[in-house]
């Protein structure tokens, strides 16, 4: 047994999600296990490079995390024969052009999504990419979270019958920044920064709703603009330009109508931020990030509408959860040694930039739909 090193370059971990899904828990926690075990019994250690704009960001970050190289030039990270990975988390505006020059360096992509600012750009990727010859792949995260895969896993064992329907409600509310401290970065909400929830959660929905239930074959969607003046990081005001809600309806191939409400301006009432709920001829299951729970057929109350008497049946009481049944890890970090493994031993890995582009084109039809106020069919993609 050995222990075998593959160099990294991560540009853009000094962002939220950068430090802490992808750095800490995700690499951070893969080199504190020893490694990502292979099949012939060796480990592979991750040996990053963090790359950035912000030195002392960067020269802190790699302190803390007893990480050796560091470097705001990404050119002498991509000519270092030793890097064989790039991954980016940069914001979606700058991440094309850094993606392009990696596979231009030959080497491996991951990155996160979305992969570019238009569909033409992530679909230049991928052919870049396949071009190349170069391993790629795009974060999924949320199908690897605890109550995603308990959901998968009712209906690989047939539990709903014939699948009907699915509802997600997404969101919370994101403070405006003036009494309270905005918990997102103000480019979120900026259209001309890349910003707004249909860019940023589309790409999200379609992995999981082509993945689970179906490829998406229509869409109808409306985003607005709920809250418009905000307050960024230097207290400054600005005009909140990009939508910060959407709500849209999908078809899928096997007839499934998906409704999907996501939104960073409504109030939690419900089990978790994010909320899966699944209806079929045999039972109904909820989801959140990391809880299932089930109805089944014969458990079904019945409910008779009168609006005149006080209800009498306990709805909440009546669902089973989901029993976890095994050790769920981050989700992030299940991704990354998949795809470490991928890349290092050819494993199986779906979630290429040809996926990502299938986010990419969702969200930029959710715009186009509510701009025109018409349906829109989804084509399919190939490069």
């Amino acid at each position: 047994m050995s222990t075998k090193k593959i160099g990294i370059i991560m540009n853009g971990v000094t962002g939220r999600m950068g430090t802490r899904q992808h750095l800490i828990r995700s690499i951070i926690a893969i080199r504190e296990q020893g490694g990502v075990p292979l099949a012939n019994g060796d480990y592979l250690m991750p040996d990053p490079i963090l790359v950035g704009r912000n030195k002392n960001k960067l020269k802190a970050l790699a302190k803390n995390y007893n990480i050796d190289r560091w470097t705001t030039n990404l050119d002498d990270a991509l000519t270092d024969e030793n890097n064989i990975i790039y991954f980016d988390s940069q914001t979606t505006s700058l991440r094309e052009k850094a993606i392009k020059q990696a596979i231009e360096a030959n080497k491996h992509i991951y990155c996160e999504k979305p992969t570019s600012t238009s569909l033409e750009g992530s679909l230049k990727l991928a052919k870049l990419a396949k071009e190349a010859g170069v391993k790629n792949g795009v974060v999924q995260d949320k199908l690897f979270l605890p109550g995603v895969m308990k959901l998968k896993r009712l209906i690989d064992a047939g539990f709903f019958g014939n699948i009907l329907s699915v509802r997600m409600e997404f969101g919370y509310w994101v403070f405006e920044g003036d009494w309270q401290e905005c918990q997102r970065p103000s480019w979120n909400y900026k259209k001309e920064e890349g910003g707004g929830i249909i860019v940023d959660m589309f790409p999200h929905w379609r992995y999981v709703l082509d993945h689970l239930f179906g490829s998406v074959q229509a869409l109808s969607a409306v985003a607005t603009t709920h809250i418009t003046e905000r307050m960024d990081e230097a207290g400054n005001t600005y005009k909140a330009t990009a939508d910060d809600a959407a709500y849209a309806t999908f078809e899928l191939e096997n007839g499934v109508i998906a409704s999907v409400n996501s939104s960073w301006a409504v109030r939690v009432n419900r089990d978790d931020l994010l909320t899966i709920q699944v209806d079929g001829t045999e039972g109904s299951a909820v989801a959140g990030l990391r809880d299932c729970k089930t109805q089944h057929r014969v458990n079904t109350p019945k409910p008779v509408w009168n609006p005149d008497i006080e209800n009498t049946i306990d709805f909440q009481d009546q669902w089973e959860e989901v029993p976890d049944n095994q050790l769920f890890e981050n989700a992030f970090k299940i991704q990354w040694e998949m795809f470490l493994k991928h890349v290092y031993q050819n494993d199986s890995f779906p979630w290429d930039l040809l996926e990502g582009a299938k986010g990419t084109q969702l969200a930029d039809l959710g715009l186009q739909s509510s701009e025109e106020r018409r349906w829109l069919e989804v084509p399919s993609l190939n490069v």
